[in-house]
């Protein structure tokens, strides 16, 4: 049985982050994940003893549903997530002429806010425990790095490169897509291929241990609002599109041997195929 909640009720306009942050597009969720991490991964690389002890305590939530793991409390992202939350409803809005709050404004909109709010729950607590899974004993790199999509990380290690390094490859597409590591993208064909959300956190996790391996980064940010987008089950096309692109898309800026931006969401067409064709 798929994992995911149903689709919003009514046309749910999506929310912008906003506050005056250095990544404005990102959602609640990425926000969150971009705090709790960058805060530990600072101390983390000091060799901060609680950093150190934080880290230990979320890799045992590996693999466990959100809120579960109780030596993962307070440091999960959820409080960071709650603080967002506080925030935006801190913020004034209208009252609609009938004296109803828009958001009880009826059951289906009610069930829908609590089960979004429980998605970001499970894509946070997801996320970062891929992250200190990820971060592991490594303290001279960050993991959690901006603009390194999925698609973009996993075409670089595919490549056979580590870390960050540019390549000087200036061969084709077509030629690029030859000399692939094979079995790893089919790895992350079914990444694009999992049926619920504990199946997608799986698969996750054996690429982020691969990902480990070669000190490639990963924007955990951007994964934690991808994640929640995924759960809502008229979100998934969009959400496989993204990577599919990226893994695209970062093929070419690698023969350039530019670094630039990680594809955004704007999910441009052409690129499901990667993630629905085979397993």
């Amino acid at each position: 049985m798929t994992n995911v909640m149903p689709s919003s009720p009514v046309n749910t306009p999506r929310q912008s982050s906003g506050g005056g942050l250095p990544r404005p597009s990102l959602q609640a969720p990425g926000r969150a994940t971009d705090r709790c991490i960058g805060r530990l991964q600072a101390l983390y690389r000091q060799d901060n003893s609680s950093a150190v002890a934080a880290l230990a305590r979320l890799r045992r939530g590996v693999g466990k549903a959100v809120h579960e793991a109780p030596e993962s409390w307070g440091n999960d992202g959820l409080e960071e997530l709650s603080a967002i939350r506080a925030e935006r409803d801190s913020v004034p809005v209208a009252e609609p002429e009938d004296g109803v709050s828009a958001k009880y404004y009826s059951t289906d909109q009610r069930r829908w806010s609590e089960q979004r709010e429980l998605a970001e729950e499970k894509a946070v607590f997801l996320t970062i425990t891929l992250w200190a899974l990820h971060q592991q004993s490594i303290r001279d790199a960050n993991m959690h790095a901006h603009d390194w999509g999925l698609g973009r990380s996993v075409r670089h290690l595919a490549q056979g490169r580590l870390g960050t390094e540019a390549s000087h490859i200036t061969l084709s597409d077509a030629e690029l897509t030859e000399k692939l590591n094979e079995p790893l993208r089919k790895r992350f064909v079914r990444i694009g291929t999992s049926t619920s959300l504990e199946m997608l956190g799986t698969r996750l996790r054996t690429v982020v241990l691969l990902l480990r391996g070669a000190r490639i980064p990963l924007d955990y940010a951007r994964l934690a609002d991808q994640l929640t987008a995924w759960q809502d089950i008229a979100r998934q096309a969009e959400v496989r599109r993204t990577w599919g692109r990226d893994f695209h898309l970062s093929s070419r800026r690698s023969s350039r041997s530019e670094p630039g931006p990680a594809a955004s969401g704007d999910n441009g067409g052409g690129s499901d195929h990667l993630l629905d064709a085979g397993d």
